[in-house]
């Protein structure tokens, strides 16, 4: 590894970070990868060679995680790639950039409506003295507007989205947005729409709960088992009792898994079998086919042996005469 020092001792000198990385990216950035960042930012002062393997060692990282990191810094232009290397981003820059894109997509009639929206300013305001201490990053105020106008969220609902990703201490950006995506999606709008929200997310995680505890899984469900069941329930439009009866069906079978129990629920919700009547009637219907099916191979193989045993006892027959004859 070559490096160049500037003037200035290396013990004197500092490495600056702006605020805007603070502000707006810190949040959504993994741990390890900010170490890369800041030192790919102190490297930068000097004209020097790293390799990965350098990096890895310096850092105490593994190799694969120096070059996911460098992926995801190139990705979310922290850095950018060049013929003899890598050129640390300007974030500053790189922001206002952003602001003025949006900027320039947002029609005047928006604008004006916006510097017209006295309750939007107000909620601005609460939620950057509340939640950043007053230090909210400037592409905050553009994203809170593109909630509140894409996902049609009221103040209340905006103040209670911003509150419950603070309580799972993930109030950034990305986390944000799933969860405003998540909210909009179920058609949350106001705060008795949040409640009902809420209510149909309860009943939802104690189905869940006890589908598991019936299932005898101690160790709860995996996150693809309980994205069957939120089909089950906000597709299909099923509730405990109808899918209890799909559970009950894997008794009887050694290695039933959830899309065997998938299969069924599927195939009923095809069918647009709607209640508990409708489908243990298809059921037992299709249990009466069955036993017909049955009945009609068992007499057919009856049918085949006598066949069979006639058609024997025929040659034997035909045997025996042809000796008598012969005598």
């Amino acid at each position: 590894m070559k490096l160049e020092q500037n003037d200035k001792s290396m013990m004197f000198s500092a490495t600056e970070v702006p605020d805007i990385f603070f502000s707006e990216y810190i949040g959504a950035m993994p741990g390890d990868y900010i170490k890369i960042y800041l030192y790919i930012m102190f490297l930068s002062k000097y004209n020097g060679e790293i390799n990965i393997n350098d990096l890895a060692k310096k850092l105490s990282l593994s190799i694969n995680t120096i070059n996911e990191g460098m992926k995801y810094l190139e990705k979310e232009g922290f850095i950018l790639r060049k013929p003899t290397g890598f050129v640390v981003t300007d974030l500053q820059e790189k922001t206002l950039n952003q602001l003025y894109t949006l900027k320039i997509q947002t029609t005047q009639e928006k604008i004006e409506k916006n510097a017209q929206n006295k309750q939007r300013i107000k909620l601005v305001e609460y939620l950057n003295n509340k939640y950043f201490q007053g230090i909210m990053g400037p592409t905050w105020y553009t994203d809170i507007d593109t909630w509140m106008d894409k996902y049609g969220f009221d103040e209340q609902v905006m103040i209670n989205l911003f509150d419950y990703c603070y309580s799972k201490s993930a109030l950034h950006k990305n986390y944000v947005q799933v969860v405003a995506e998540s909210w909009g999606m179920n058609k949350v709008r106001n705060l008795d729409d949040l409640e009902r929200y809420y209510r149909e997310q309860e009943k939802l995680m104690k189905m869940k709960k006890e589908i598991a505890k019936k299932l005898g899984r101690r160790s709860g469900l995996t996150q693809y088992e309980e994205a069957y069941i939120e089909t089950w329930v906000n597709e299909y439009k099923y509730d405990m009792s109808i899918i209890e009866i799909a559970l009950k069906m894997t008794t009887s079978r050694a290695n039933a898994n959830f899309e065997y129990i998938n299969n069924i629920i599927k195939d009923w919700n095809e069918r647009n079998l709607r209640t508990v009547a409708q489908v243990s009637q298809f059921l037992e219907q299709r249990k009466q086919q069955n036993k017909t099916t049955k009945e009609i191979k068992k007499q057919v193989k009856k049918e085949n042996f006598e066949q069979r045993e006639y058609s024997n006892l025929s040659f034997l027959y035909a045997n025996k005469t042809s000796e008598n004859n012969n005598e």
